[in-house]
């Protein structure tokens, strides 16, 4: 399954690498590709928590929602 998250805030690639790093760490995430130019991250997973893949990226200090 694949989810279009809209990620608000990143401004470098630093930023790319920390939502990257925060989705992945995340329960039945299978791999995260983000984009810094369309501010979305494509997430694919086994039916993962969306409200959870949410609040972890919030948490890492960006804005989130589902595309």
């Amino acid at each position: 399954m694949e989810t279009v998250l809209h990620i608000g805030g990143m401004t470098c690639g630093g930023c790319v690498s920390t939502v990257e790093k925060v989705l992945k760490a995340q329960d039945k995430v299978e791999s995260v590709l983000v984009d810094r130019a369309s501010e979305t991250a494509r997430v694919t997973h086994a039916g993962a928590d969306i409200a959870a893949l949410l609040m972890a990226v919030e948490d890492a200090g960006f804005d989130a929602s589902q595309a």
